[in-house]
């Protein structure tokens, strides 16, 4: 018979929407241990696991503190509650807690100030709505911190009392009968118990000891405050003869969404281990990219058994088609199925897919040692070059119905690029050859079809530096310190690190805008280079690295997603945080197709 010896669980706390599957180690009569799961269907050895998931329910109902999750809140801020906040962000579990985090928390109240003298209503966009009832009794006395706030007592049931009673005064309720399960908004403050029992599959009667395991209290998932997308004035660097009246336009969207392979506790060690864990991250990663609702999605640092078994299957059911190119392994000494790569999906009412080209830079890299490095000096020179990095080049064709510029009849093709530059900041000759090598390719597509073009991505790379300036100038200056790099004289001459692409950064339209309402968004771009101060925030960095080019002889930007402000995302250290489930932020372009003019 099979003997149940072990179960726990991958993650401390439970999280609203966020899937609990508990390790189940069994084992055989044959001492084979393993963790597979054994139904009903398909007993091994005369039985099977049998599984139950209770939510445990008391007369003593909890709420948890918004700060400190796996603690009880004792403390509410009536002014979150008066100004329609979520209730769940108004809960502390002692007045210190409360006045540590008013900083931060005064800014839930200015902004749903903000939002009701602008619009004279709640925001509920920004807000959302939650229809949980909580009412405090006494008011106690406020620190001085949070003066302009009031606190109550929480004591007030907050859930409908339970149905189904236990032995010992305890009330459970069965909430589920499989191995996994997903906490929903009922089971938010109380704990879940999960029971495992072998059986015998004749008798239908538990055979040995019933595994049980309690959980803590369940959580709510943290939500950030959406993003708002941003009216431009993409019309203002485009002449007046390339306007057009058609009304297509389309969204893409570029993030780097943090590996699992690489999310360690050492690296991030500021980040709750529960919200760092991938069951947590994959789902909140998924509401917050399907949420934008882009019409095309780049990611970056996307393992492929997590766009195998995840992402393409569940942004499928929203109605996207995947392309996935992972990173060649000739440097990866692991599970290749960990190994991260590049994916790219697009909605498929609005494009089909017309060719894929895969860029594999380890290939690059032999071609140009066999052309250029003496025979001596190839093994140092790939040990240099060879980062497994990769880029993946999808066309796509606008579906007919979504013509995207006025020429009916003609076919409207789209060519995006996604890629993810080598990270190493000591190895600028190695970026910029990287990027040079996926342009020039990006160059003999352009030349072969006259095609508006999108380059997305993590590019490793601040404004500013060679990168940066081949990208978005077209050419890199002879005397740019990060030429310096080039112990391969790779990049020599100098003269040919140039481009004839029309590419123009997407977040620079922030920079370029000018009008009333665009001062906060200027205040989060850099004015020497109007880029966004930073996409990527971690305890030791903070800058830019991502971006969104595209060919302005083609196309025009009618609207950015909002940046962030370091002070809303520092509340939590740094990126990744229970709120933001990557150390990147996302980035989010509409555009319009405009008529060609000559390229530069």
């Amino acid at each position: 018979m099979l003997t149940v010896i072990r179960v726990h669980l991958p993650s401390d706390i439970p999280i609203v929407g966020c899937e609990l599957t508990p390790y189940v180690l069994i084992q055989r009569p044959d001492m084979i241990v393993t963790n597979d799961d054994v139904p009903e269907t398909a007993p091994l050895d005369g039985h099977f696991l049998r599984y139950r998931w209770y939510r445990v329910q008391s007369d003593k109902k909890v709420a948890v503190c918004s700060i400190h999750p796996s603690e009880q809140a004792t403390l509410q801020c009536l002014g979150c509650v008066k100004a329609k906040i979520p209730i769940t962000k108004s809960y502390h579990c002692t007045p210190k807690c409360f006045s540590d985090a008013w900083q931060h928390h005064r800014l839930l109240h200015d902004r749903a100030a903000s939002a009701v003298n602008e619009n004279g209503t709640e925001e509920e966009e920004l807000f959302g709505r939650d229809n949980s009832s909580g009412s405090g009794a006494v008011n106690n006395n406020l620190s001085s911190s949070a003066s302009s706030a009031s606190l109550a007592n929480v004591s007030a049931p907050l859930y409908p009392a339970a149905v189904t009673q236990r032995s010992g005064g305890e009330t459970w309720i069965e909430v589920g009968r499989s191995k996994t399960y997903t906490p929903t908004a009922d089971d938010i403050g109380h704990v879940l118990n999960f029971e495992c029992v072998v059986v015998d599959a004749e008798a239908k009667v538990p055979v040995g000891h019933v595994n049980t395991i309690l959980t803590s209290r369940v959580i709510p998932a943290p939500s950030p405050i959406p993003r708002r997308l941003i009216p431009v004035d993409g019309m203002a660097h485009i002449d007046a003869d390339a306007r057009i009246t058609s009304s297509g336009t389309f969204t893409v969207l570029s993030y780097n969404i943090l590996s699992d392979a690489y999310a360690s506790n050492d690296l991030y060690s500021y980040c709750p281990p529960w919200a760092l864990s991938w069951p947590y991250r994959r789902q909140n990663l998924l509401r917050e990219i399907v949420g934008y609702q882009a019409d095309i999605v780049c990611l970056q640092e996307v393992q492929g058994d997590h766009y195998e078994d995840f992402f393409a299957p569940e942004l499928d059911k929203h109605g996207y088609y995947g392309l996935y190119k992972r990173k060649t392994n000739e440097i990866f000494g692991g599970n290749t199925s960990t190994v991260d790569g590049c994916a790219t999906f697009f909605r498929r009412d609005r494009f089909s897919h017309v060719k894929k080209y895969e860029v594999e830079f380890n290939k690059a890299a032999q071609s140009l040692t066999d052309a250029m490095i003496p025979t001596g000096q190839k093994k140092t020179a790939l040990n240099r070059l060879v980062k497994d990095n990769v880029a993946l080049i999808v066309v796509l064709e606008a579906k007919v119905s979504n013509q995207l510029v006025d020429n009916p009849g003609k076919r409207q093709l789209l060519c995006v690029a996604n890629t993810h530059v080598h990270v190493h900041q000591d190895l600028k000759d190695v970026k910029l050859w990287q990027v040079h090598t996926l342009l020039k390719g990006l160059e003999k597509i352009a030349a072969s079809a006259d095609i508006p073009m999108l380059v997305c991505g993590d590019f490793n790379s601040v404004p500013g530096s060679a990168p940066h300036a081949l990208l978005a100038l077209g050419k890199v200056d002879q005397t740019h310190p990060d030429l310096a790099v080039d112990p391969l004289n790779i990049l020599r001459p100098h003269n040919k690190l140039v481009h004839q692409l029309p590419l123009v950064s997407a977040y620079s339209s922030f920079g370029r805008t000018v009008g009333l309402g665009f001062e906060q968004h200027r205040r989060r771009v850099d004015s020497a280079t109007n880029e966004p101060l930073f996409t990527n925030v971690t305890r030791d960095f903070i800058g830019t690295l991502d971006y969104i080019f595209y060919t302005a002889d083609s196309l025009v930007v009618e609207s950015l997603l909002e940046l962030l402000d370091e002070e809303s995302l520092r509340k939590d250290t740094a990126l990744p945080s229970p709120e933001w489930s990557s150390d990147h932020i996302a980035l989010l372009a509409e555009f319009r197709c405009c008529k060609n003019r000559s390229r530069r």
